[in-house]
């Protein structure tokens, strides 16, 4: 089993930034894969990044590389997601999940956060 708790999130107006956390705890190294998702009311959740608990890969969704950064903090179990010039289409419910398998597919991450609400204010 593996727990994630998101924090982080909150209103910001457009081109502001925000740092979304998510502490992780369980069996993190048996789920290798650490994913940010997202999900607009009305909307597919969709993937935004992700990165492993071990080596260097990481990968972004076209509509954020260059403006989010994803990291962790290996010390704490914690991954990070900071985000900048951040636009009202960013707007969403963030989450966190965990999976074996580093794949932009939600379906295949087992484990997931409760999310956290962005809102960019125009």
């Amino acid at each position: 089993q593996v727990q994630l708790v998101e924090s982080g999130g909150g209103l910001v107006q457009a081109g502001g930034s925000l740092r979304l956390s998510c502490a992780a705890s369980g069996r993190i190294f048996s789920n290798n894969i650490m994913g940010w998702f997202r999900q607009a009311p009305g909307k597919e959740r969709e993937f935004v990044a992700l990165l492993a608990w071990s080596g260097d890969n990481v990968y972004y969704a076209g509509a954020v590389r260059g403006r989010f950064t994803i990291s962790r903090d290996s010390a704490n179990n914690t991954v990070l997601l900071q985000m900048n010039k951040l636009t009202p289409e960013d707007t969403a419910v963030y989450y966190c999940a965990a999976g074996p398998t580093q794949t932009t597919y939600a379906t295949r991450y087992a484990y997931w956060g409760q999310g956290t609400q962005v809102t960019v204010s125009s």
